[in-house]
């Protein structure tokens, strides 16, 4: 089912437009090397596929998994060979390059400067950490955007009715076909396989329908209404902050469970509950972002379904503990004096004295070391004058932040004299 050309390449319409340089680079078969970046399932294989085949260009592929500085060079010296014999041009393609060392991605670059081959690189991490820059001011870099559910939905009905998926053989019922989109997560892989599972399952009953049962089955996995990109996304997501933040955890882990089940992205709920831990928790519990960060780690390292017990620990870690707004209050109005024009000049015993002259002009003259004071601790003035008199932590005396809330109203008299 992979797309022969441009036009039955679904999504990505930013790089399917008239105009666009991918379309000029295939139309007006010029040599030019891309750098596609994007999750996995969005189309960068077929991108490479279809310059190939469109552009009569010969394909050899390349896997930055398997393959070494070796393998590469064997590959652009067979090109090149090509090129002298008056053969066609070769579409390089190198999935995963943010897998290969320097010095395998070094090898790349004698062929595309000399044009012998067209380089595609495809790379799911950001490329300005992963890929050296000579590689990358050599290449178009073209972003590709995650698959919609529409973009999903698309490619399952192409599937049933093309001669190299299904031909007509089986429909399927719209909520097993919601079903397969859901657990899809924007892969169109993803959702292919899922497919044809699905349909083999139907064979085997000896139906020519796949129903919702017939798809759970295939996929082993119970469908949950829930629409990743409607309202029920955003509502559970709520109910779920609301329920951490309101410390019932048996509510938080209803939810939690919920849109795990429904395949939600748990990056997505990971960065929640790190957000949530700053915003809802804050200094009453000191390791509540600890735990959250950890959580969102393990999600990267791990992935599912092992990672649903670290969103679990850090969940019910969250909403079991007690709970302070300060840190978001705090913040709220220094942006909002910042905002309103209350900015001053900084205090001349705090500026830069380090470079020559700099004693000449005042700068840290009278500043008092901290270290050098009782308790660690200096009388003197760090804000700047207009917001001299400024409050904006006001801790609670909830949890930890009740021995927060009484050092820092005693440090507080001492650093103002007051």
């Amino acid at each position: 089912m992979r797309p022969r050309t441009l036009d039955e390449l679904v999504g990505q319409s930013q790089l399917r437009s008239a105009g666009s340089p991918l379309r000029q680079l295939i139309e007006g078969d010029q040599s030019m090397s891309l750098l596609l970046w994007g999750p996995p399932g969005t189309g960068k294989t077929t991108i490479a596929s279809i310059v190939s085949q469109q552009t009569q260009r010969r394909f050899v592929e390349v896997s930055a998994v398997a393959a070494g500085v070796k393998e590469v060079r064997a590959a652009i010296d067979a090109a090149r060979s090509e090129l002298a014999r008056g053969g066609s041009e070769t579409v390089l393609f190198v999935d995963e390059v943010h897998r290969f060392t320097k010095a395998q991605q070094d090898a790349l670059l004698p062929g595309v400067e000399n044009r012998w081959v067209t380089l595609v690189a495809a790379t799911t991490e950001n490329p300005f950490f992963s890929v050296i820059s000579p590689l990358l001011s050599r290449s178009l870099l073209l972003r590709l955007e995650s698959l919609t559910d529409d973009d999903i939905v698309a490619v399952v009905e192409q599937a049933l009715v093309d001669e190299r998926g299904l031909d007509g053989a089986f429909e399927i019922d719209e909520d097993a076909q919601a079903h397969l989109v859901r657990l899809a997560g924007g892969d169109a892989r993803r959702v292919l396989t899922y497919l044809e599972a699905a349909a083999g399952a139907a064979r085997s009953q000896g139906s020519a329908t796949i129903d919702l049962g017939t798809a759970e089955t295939a996929v082993d996995q119970a469908a949950v209404r829930y629409d990743r990109q409607g309202d029920q996304h955003y509502d559970v997501i709520s109910a779920f902050i609301k329920s951490v933040r309101g410390s019932d955890v048996d509510a938080s882990l209803h939810y939690l469970a919920r849109m795990m089940e429904a395949g939600e992205d748990p990056r997505f709920i990971a960065r929640r509950l790190v957000i949530l831990a700053s915003e809802d928790v804050g200094l009453a519990d000191p390791t509540a972002l600890t735990t959250a960060v950890a959580a969102a780690q393990a999600v990267q390292l791990i992935g599912m379904p092992e990672a649903r017990l670290n969103l679990a620990q850090a969940t019910i870690a969250l909403a079991v503990a007690p709970k302070s707004n300060a840190v978001t209050t705090a913040i709220d109005a220094a942006t909002a004096d910042v905002r309103a024009g209350k900015i001053g000049n900084v205090p001349p015993h705090l500026r830069d004295a380090h470079y020559a002259g700099s004693k000449k002009i005042g700068h840290g003259a009278t500043y008092t070391y901290s270290h050098d004071e009782p308790f660690g601790i200096a009388e003197q003035q760090y804000a700047p004058d207009v917001i001299e008199d400024a409050a904006y932590y006001r801790p609670t005396a909830l949890g930890a932040e009740a021995a927060i809330k009484d050092r820092w109203e005693r440090v507080r008299k001492i650093i103002r004299g007051k």
